[in-house]
């Protein structure tokens, strides 16, 4: 759903993701609204608070600022990878938080690194050529939805160039990713099932505290990893949520 900008109208419960979200609350201050976002919504405008929302929507915030881990797992496979390479959304609340945390996780594990921005799905082969001529090594995709509902397109990409890439979510590695580290999916959907059921049975989103995702996955494609040549550690398979062979 987070890469999802659409909404649902679910027995007079709205579910979507923070564009649609937004749209919603603009609309109506009576329907209860239920969204999944990236963002802080309280800053967004959404709820009051975190722990009293005071209004017609709650919701849950995907924690997708996992650079820092996705790095130390992109060196267990790739470690010498002098140069990282960091694919951010252009122009959008999160990509300046994102890239500051990877120029500082980047630093701390004595890398360099290489950001590369994209605003729409045109960007994305240019963003590629300058990875390559950058000499980048190693790769890193930001959890947004122009990226994240494009997962066969981007994993072909880095495919094609023979780049090690951790993605932010399981689907990329299902369709032949190297790897991904994320928010757990069916964990996020649960948790919007629940608050939807909750207030079909007379709960106010005013009442109910926006909640954060708790449950990460960490998946690996053996496949992948021998085409492009990679070994990747016991210890790195035991650790894996899913080994995809």
């Amino acid at each position: 759903m987070i890469g999802c900008r659409c909404w649902r109208l679910i027995s007079a419960v709205i579910t979507g993701d923070t564009v649609s979200a937004l749209a919603a609350k603009t609309a109506t201050s009576t329907i209860p609204i239920v969204f999944i976002t990236a963002d802080d919504p309280v800053r967004l405008g959404l709820v009051a608070s975190i722990n009293w929302p005071g209004g017609n929507a709650t919701g849950m915030i995907v924690i997708t600022n996992l650079v820092a881990k996705q790095f130390e797992l992109l060196l267990e496979l790739v470690p010498h990878a002098s140069v990282i390479g960091f694919l951010v959304h252009a122009h959008i609340p999160i990509a300046e938080p994102d890239t500051r945390n990877a120029y500082t996780a980047a630093q701390t594990l004595g890398r360099e690194l290489v950001v590369v921005k994209a605003r729409t799905e045109s960007d994305f082969e240019p963003a590629f050529t300058t990875l390559l001529q950058s000499q980048v090594g190693a790769l890193a995709v930001s959890s947004v939805a122009l990226f994240n509902t494009r997962p066969e397109q981007l994993v072909a990409l880095a495919g094609r160039h023979a780049l090690p890439a951790i993605w932010p979510l399981r689907e990329f590695a299902a369709v032949g990713g190297l790897m991904s580290y994320g928010a757990n999916n069916t964990d996020t959907y649960r948790q919007v099932g629940v608050y939807v059921g909750q207030i079909l049975a007379g709960a106010k989103p005013a009442d109910l505290p926006v909640v954060q995702s708790a449950k990460f996955e960490l998946v690996i494609n053996l496949k992948t990893a021998r085409v492009l040549g990679l070994t990747v550690p016991l210890t790195l398979q035991v650790a894996a949520d899913e080994v995809i062979e």
